[in-house]
């Protein structure tokens, strides 16, 4: 039998994110078809409805019985995460939920477990990973183009009003250097330290900071917060120079991002390609579905991640005392 033309998804919970790139994009990408989105309440669903399509619907649960919906789109708050992913696989739906996908590595290990045991796909959408820029940069590290890699920075800040800050914020801003460090140094980082800044006007742990180190010595130092002024970015810093890509994280569709190299001999800039990384995730979410791929990488990235998590929040609380 050949595959399905494309994949059914429903969506559960209509948040910020899901409105602003991720449902725009899965319009874009022919692999997908929205086929249900779900909120508390039927107005808020069929505001989502009317401009993405799909039937609306009053009530999380709602998408999962229905015969139409061959996966799930999860952008519900991240302590929500685990409970409807598990309710999703019960029901026989695969699932791309939003990161960071648990809030303790115990949380992640089950759900995974869960996935495995159903032969059903679990994806944590860093959409940014899929982006081509962080491929090129990696082509042009791999080349040698600043020599052997010492140090790697990253920062993410998204400057949020006083008070706006939950207890889950510093992990959800936190997800994205720490995972670009992967991306950078591999999956066998050890963290080294870590520290969260106190409560303050804008919340609990408003900001962060944490060590890491790979096997071959090589570090990553990478910052994160909601009290900042807006940074998205990292740098790789070698034995025969460095470079820098900014708006790494939140790259817009049409930007063509600027990576700076610095050498001794002079610096230069080099643009690289515009890309749809909210369409491309879906699109390789979809594809991996369709196609009968291997569902194992995407399973070990999020108990990686998770365990990462897990000891830098564990580190800082032992740094802070809290």
């Amino acid at each position: 039998m050949s595959a399905p033309k494309a994949l059914r998804v429903g969506v559960l919970g209509c948040a910020d994110i899901a409105e602003r790139r991720m449902l725009p994009s899965m319009l874009r990408q022919p692999l997908v078809e929205i086929t249900a989105i779900a909120s508390r309440t039927i107005d808020k669903a069929r505001h989502f409805t009317d401009r993405f399509g799909g039937a609306p619907l009053a009530g999380y649960e709602k998408v999962l019985e229905r015969s139409d919906v061959d996966a799930v789109y999860i952008p519900l708050p991240p302590e929500m995460h685990v409970e409807w992913t598990l309710r999703a696989l019960a029901a026989g739906k695969h699932v791309l939920c939003e990161k960071p996908f648990a809030t303790s590595l115990p949380d992640a290990e089950k759900a995974v477990a869960a996935a495995h045991e159903s032969g059903l796909l679990l994806m944590e959408s860093f959409m940014f990973l899929h982006h081509a820029q962080h491929a090129r940069v990696r082509q042009l590290v791999a080349d040698g183009l600043i020599g052997e890699v010492q140090l790697f920075t990253s920062e993410f800040g998204i400057p949020l009003r006083p008070g706006g800050v939950r207890a889950s914020t510093l992990p959800e801003v936190a997800a994205y250097p720490v995972r670009a460090a992967q991306l950078f140094l591999g999956p066998d980082l050890r963290v080294a330290g870590a520290q969260v800044r106190p409560d303050s006007a804008y919340g609990p742990q408003p900001a962060g900071s944490a060590l890491l180190t790979s096997p071959s010595g090589a570090a990553a130092h990478l910052a994160y917060g909601v009290e900042h002024s807006y940074l998205s970015g990292y740098g790789l810093w070698g034995s025969e120079g460095r470079l820098r890509l900014e708006r790494a994280f939140s790259t817009p569709d049409d930007l063509t991002p600027i990576l700076r190299v610095e050498k001794a001999d002079g610096t230069t800039e080099i643009p690289l390609a515009p890309d749809h990384h909210f369409t491309n995730i879906a699109g390789a979410f979809a594809s991996a579905i369709l196609h009968r791929e291997d569902f194992t990488p995407h399973s070990q990235a999020i108990l990686t991640h998770a365990h990462l998590m897990d000891t830098i929040t564990a580190m800082a609380a032992s740094t802070t005392g809290h």
